[in-house]
């Protein structure tokens, strides 16, 4: 016989427990089952932006970034049963779009989100509202790290710590948050700090040893010991004399040094450490390559066809995840069923040849861009009527033919 130390409802909940077991039932999973408890996000021991690498792959992708427009769109149908597409209808909305807050403009805010993408894969935009919920200001948060959790209710809320104990807890419907490496952790994205660790060891390593190898040219190569003993002051003498008269590349000595037998001359030869070039240019690439970057990009001598495909491969999500994210956040469920969403997208055409921006041109007759957009791709400021799209006579918008008296669509004799 079993002893049951368990009391109370206690014995009930083990009894159901083992009776679920054999009887094969299986527990309703929740949603607060479903998101772990203390989820963690923090940011890297040492501070990455420092070295000239990886600040020159975040400030290549985050003046890119930074070109994006955002705006509010609304798209609704009129009596006739026409699709009528409004862009930026809302002048709070439009305002926010253009200064998300009060020190920031849009182009500095994309900058700030793309440089913490970067760095530690999550960006958390907090959204302040007005008495009427309304969205006010958005900041991006800088933080030293950040934790995940649910409520009772399951709601889930994120708590960001920041420099000097400073700590702010806001609920997930007032955080836009964008991951970046989303693999294990069930709200935060994975931190490339242990990839790019090693990496940075292998560079200040490197550097190091570049550093200590100009230090070393200039240590004592020659020793001169004296058998009788002298004064400071002569030994400094007698050291310059040697260095003036055999040292110097200026000296008339023909490679020869001569002392007589009060001293004699040894010389030193000390290893300078040399890092293999080939070894760092690796180190160089794998480095670009964590980041999706390539020389040319970086150098911004990268064509048309390389600077698509670095659009395509890491602007591109970056645009869909952030205007998912801002639709869903600053819109409630009503107003998206009414057709309002943000619109991220990227002119993409400042990177083109002249050639192929001059080939555009036949897409503004076509009603495809609108004379400024045109206008803009070259330089140039916008003009008055630039706007309203316009299209030549012959491509007109194709409509259903009018049905015959005889109802086939073709007229004929009976």
């Amino acid at each position: 016989m079993i002893k049951c130390f368990v009391e109370g409802g206690e014995i009930l909940k083990l009894t159901n427990r083992f009776k679920n077991f054999f009887t094969g039932k299986v527990r309703k999973i929740s949603r607060v089952d479903v998101i772990k408890d203390n989820n963690v996000f923090s940011t890297w021991g040492f501070t990455p932006y420092e070295n000239d690498i990886v600040r020159s792959c975040i400030n290549a992708k985050a003046k890119r970034i930074a070109k994006l427009t955002i705006n509010h769109i609304r798209s609704s149908t009129d009596e006739n049963g026409n699709k009528v597409l409004q862009i930026n209808p809302e002048p709070y909305m439009r305002f926010l779009l253009e200064e998300p807050n009060r020190y920031m403009c849009i182009t500095d805010f994309l900058k700030k989100c793309s440089a913490i993408m970067d760095l530690t894969q999550n960006l958390h935009i907090l959204i302040l509202r007005d008495e009427n919920g309304m969205p006010s200001e958005l900041f991006p948060i800088s933080c030293l790290s950040a934790t995940a959790d649910t409520d009772k209710q399951g709601n889930l809320y994120y708590t960001f710590n920041f420099p000097r104990g400073k700590r702010l807890s806001v609920s997930d419907s007032d955080i836009i948050h964008i991951r970046g490496d989303f693999a294990f952790d069930d709200i935060f994205g994975t931190s490339r700090a242990k990839s790019l660790s090693p990496l940075m060891e292998v560079v200040e390593t490197t550097d190091r040893g570049i550093i200590n190898a100009i230090k070393n040219s200039s240590v004592i190569r020659w020793l001169l010991k004296y058998t009788t003993s002298m004064r400071d002051e002569d030994l400094k003498t007698n050291a310059q004399q040697f260095a003036d008269n055999y040292l110097n590349i200026s000296s008339d000595s023909v490679g020869v040094a001569a002392v007589d037998a009060k001293a004699d001359a040894t010389q030193i030869n000390a290893q300078d450490y040399v890092p293999n070039a080939t070894q760092m240019e690796k180190t160089r690439i794998r480095i670009l390559s964590l980041f999706g970057m390539s020389e040319k990009i970086l150098q911004s001598t990268a064509n048309e066809d390389e600077e698509n495909a670095y659009y395509e491969a890491e602007i591109e999500p970056f645009i869909k995840a952030l205007q998912e994210e801002m639709t869903r956040k600053l819109f409630t469920r009503r107003q998206r069923g009414s057709g309002n969403k943000i619109s991220v997208g990227s002119f993409n055409l400042q990177g083109a040849s002249l050639s192929s921006k001059l080939q555009f041109m036949n897409l503004v007759d076509r009603g495809a861009l609108t004379v400024n957009e045109w206008r803009e791709t070259l330089g140039l400021g916008p003009v008055p009527g630039g706007d309203n799209p316009i299209r030549r006579l012959d491509t007109a918008t194709v409509v259903d033919p009018e049905p015959t008296p005889n109802g086939d669509g073709e007229g004929g004799d009976e």
